[in-house]
């Protein structure tokens, strides 16, 4: 049986065996609509807001937040077809990287599509590292210090445009997101994400998650700031299946069920094999393509393997979670550093060694592969070489589940095979 596998921008064919092919699980099908519609109806019949006209009217600093080029946000063309709101109005963008690095020249292509050109020149990029450009708004409850970027706080209209999917922490990533990580400092996001270290920070969660509910209290600090929130679901195909506009948690909140029914894919039972793609543009690096090993283990058997597949175009990405495993001895002295004092990139290293206390992670990449090993991830050359070693040492019954867009899909175990135990057992439609 031929599977086709993402990598990169490319897609290559696999040979598998027939009996060795458990699932081919993608984000699942749904009804294909008008995007443009969809927008238009969106901005149009807002959310616990004012109209997008009145929020635009008599505005004199208006700062429209996007996401950068690790999200499949289609921000294009949403631009496209808010444009004739914008046209004559002193807007400027900037980029919410959060820790991540500016885009490429390409990258801004993807983001703003054929207004890139006309845009560009009012295009910003937020440093989470330039202090200098950091205002300080107070403190969240859970004592987070909100830095933010000051043409956030100097701006007298925000209008942000993101996407929602599930997120391995946050629970989804989306509206508050915009904020804390997108355009606040490297301290503030420190701060948030030393939460995901905690058992609530998990996927589809919102409920106690600690990382969530700082997020939606730092937005608090700019509570007299007005805000407009545009927020999509993609499809399978990259094709906007909703949108959701209007107060910025409503219109985040109401897109999670058009979210869910997209991403959270029901499975048969577990594997001791997990094939799981970090497909373009979450394949940007090692600390982006993470996320497609922790959305695996929700499909994985005790003592199973993950395989990730990601080219990791750009290298590590933040190095901090990979210095700390490359150091230690093994997963749990790494463990222990973590315990000692947390730094920013040490969740992802905590999630990993959680996994890798039950289970085995491989990874076909571009990366070095002395890099893999030394934080306890066993490279291979070639995704065939990678199948046929798992199954030899699994078994030749042994039926592999491919997740071919792991960093963002979750498998379900379907709720007539719920095991008592099951490490998804909360993660419920």
């Amino acid at each position: 049986m031929k599977v086709i596998i993402p990598y990169g921008k490319v897609y290559l064919p696999i040979e598998v065996d027939q009996a060795n092919v458990g699932e081919v699980i993608r984000p699942t099908s749904v009804e294909k609509r008008n995007e443009d519609k969809l927008i238009e109806n969106a901005i149009m019949n807002p959310i616990k807001s004012e109209s997008f006209t009145d929020f635009l009217k008599g505005g004199r600093n208006i700062l429209i937040i996007v996401n950068d080029g690790t999200r499949p946000t289609p921000t294009a063309k949403v631009l496209k077809k808010v444009k004739k709101y914008l046209d004559g109005l002193p807007f400027k963008f900037i980029i919410a990287t959060g820790v991540h690095r500016a885009p490429t020249e390409q990258e801004y292509h993807d983001i703003f599509g054929e207004l890139y050109n006309e845009y560009g020149d009012r295009i910003f990029v937020h440093d989470a590292r330039k202090k200098e450009d950091m205002i300080y708004l107070g403190k969240s409850r859970n004592g987070t210090p909100m830095w933010v970027n000051k043409l956030g706080v100097e701006a007298d209209r925000i209008l942000i445009i993101g996407s929602v999917e599930p997120h391995y922490f946050a629970g989804f990533t989306g509206g508050r997101k915009a904020f804390l990580p997108g355009i606040a400092s490297y301290e503030t996001i420190e701060a948030n994400h030393k939460f995901a270290l905690e058992d609530n920070a998990k996927a589809l969660n919102l409920d106690n998650n600690p990382v969530h509910l700082d997020m939606v209290d730092a937005i608090k600090t700019i509570k007299d700031k007005k805000i407009f929130s545009i927020q999509t679901v993609l499809d399978k195909d990259k094709n906007i299946y909703d949108v959701k506009a209007g107060e910025i948690n409503s219109s985040f909140e109401a897109a999670i069920n058009s979210a869910k029914q997209v991403f959270c894919v029901k499975i048969k039972h577990k594997y001791d094999v997990v094939i799981t793609v970090a497909p373009y543009p979450m394949d940007v690096d090692l600390y982006q393509a993470q996320k497609a090993i922790d959305n695996a283990k929700y499909a994985l058997n005790d003592g199973g393997i993950i395989i990730l597949i990601s080219e990791c175009r750009s290298g590590i990405g933040e190095t901090n979670f990979f210095d700390l495993m490359k150091d230690a001895e093994d997963p749990e002295k790494a463990y222990d550093k973590i315990k000692e004092g947390y730094k920013l990139g040490y969740h992802k290293a905590a999630k990993l060694i959680e996994i890798l206390r039950w289970a085995e992670i491989w990874a076909i990449t571009n990366l070095n592969p002395d890099k893999l090993e030394s934080i306890f991830i066993k490279p291979f050359d070639s995704i065939q070489d990678a199948i046929e070693t798992a199954i030899q040492k699994k078994g030749m019954s042994t039926k592999i589940l491919f997740l071919l867009e792991g960093s963002v899909t979750i498998p379900i175990l379907s709720p007539d095979e719920s095991p008592p135990e099951s490490i998804i057992k909360d993660l419920k439609f």
